[in-house]
């Protein structure tokens, strides 16, 4: 039982700061643009797709450190060329261009890549065991994906925080105008922070490509999942996203774990009444938690958990 929930913990956190560092820049995006980015998690592909095709030519560091930075500088074309032409014409066509913007990112990773996963391995560097409890394994590359993480948004929340580019950047995001009026040029600040929350979901589909599978259909699975955290954590919210992301991993992991059904713990009489739900077990039911989560925190609180917008 131990074993269970000190492993399920650790796959938890790290799942969910997976999740954050993909939810972190689309919450930055969110918060200065009003828009959310359906193509958000397409960036998250691309970091897996760039960081292998790297990878295999010159090494898994390169890639991690250069696969980013071109993720981002399609994310900064994308604000520049496109959702800034049209922006013009309100939300709406912001969402639907980016909703087309994920289905175009797709079909040109499978023309370049094809349709079937690719071989995207963990580095050797970090191909061993960690730690050994209770005579299970635990890989050194996870604690890597983990580090990473923590460091990423140690070092968001620092920027943010702590630095004049941070104290512009809210400042933006709040008063556009008196922004724009003291000199700072404002489309640029938003085709910066659009790079930047783009980058962030291209280092996550780096370090996370090697340990998931790298295939064209990683951010239609990812993509749902993500907007349940920014909602959850509330529109906007740094900090609601994180706890978000860390709700949902580990509730997500640890239901996984669970193989229990009502059958189980009350007897097989209300089979009779709810049919085969009556015996579905918790790990069956798992994917479907965080939606049920979703969709109670939209009836009782609508603004997220530390949100200040309603959705």
């Amino acid at each position: 039982m131990l074993e269970l929930v000190i492993f399920s913990s650790l796959n938890g956190v790290l799942y969910g700061m997976l999740l954050f560092m993909l939810a972190s820049g689309l919450t930055l995006i969110f918060s200065m643009m009003g828009v959310l980015n359906f193509a958000h998690a397409s960036f998250y592909m691309l970091g897996a797709y760039f960081g292998f095709e790297i990878s295999r030519r010159i090494g898994f560091w390169p890639g991690f450190v250069v696969a980013p930075l071109l993720v981002g500088a399609v994310g900064a074309l994308v604000e520049r060329y496109g959702l800034r032409q049209v922006h013009r014409h309100g939300h709406v066509a912001e969402l639907l261009f980016t909703f087309g913007l994920a289905f175009v990112i797709e079909e040109l990773v499978q023309m370049f890549w094809g349709k079937l996963p690719v071989d995207y391995r963990v580095p050797a560097s970090l191909d061993f065991t960690a730690f050994t409890l209770f005579q299970t394994t635990y890989p050194a590359y996870r604690m890597f994906m983990l580090l990473v993480a923590v460091g990423m948004f140690v070092f968001l929340l620092a920027i943010l925080t702590r630095t004049r580019v941070g104290l512009i950047i809210q400042a933006a995001l709040t008063h556009p105008n008196t922004v724009a009026m003291l000199g700072h040029d404002v489309p640029r600040i938003f085709m910066m922070v659009f790079g930047v929350g783009s980058a962030l979901a291209g280092l996550a589909g780096v370090i996370a490509g090697p340990a998931l599978v790298t295939q064209p259909s990683m951010a239609a699975l990812l993509g749902p999942i993500l907007f349940v955290v920014v909602v959850v954590g509330g529109l906007g919210s740094l900090p609601g996203a994180f706890v978000a992301s860390l709700l949902i991993g580990l509730i997500q992991t640890f239901a996984v774990a669970i193989n229990l059904s009502l059958s189980d713990i009350f007897g097989p009489g209300g089979a009779a009444l709810f049919g085969d739900l009556w015996q579905a077990t918790v790990a069956q039911l798992a994917p479907v938690i965080p939606y049920l989560l979703l969709v109670l925190i939209l009836i009782f609180r609508p603004t997220g958990l530390m949100g200040t917008r309603e959705t």
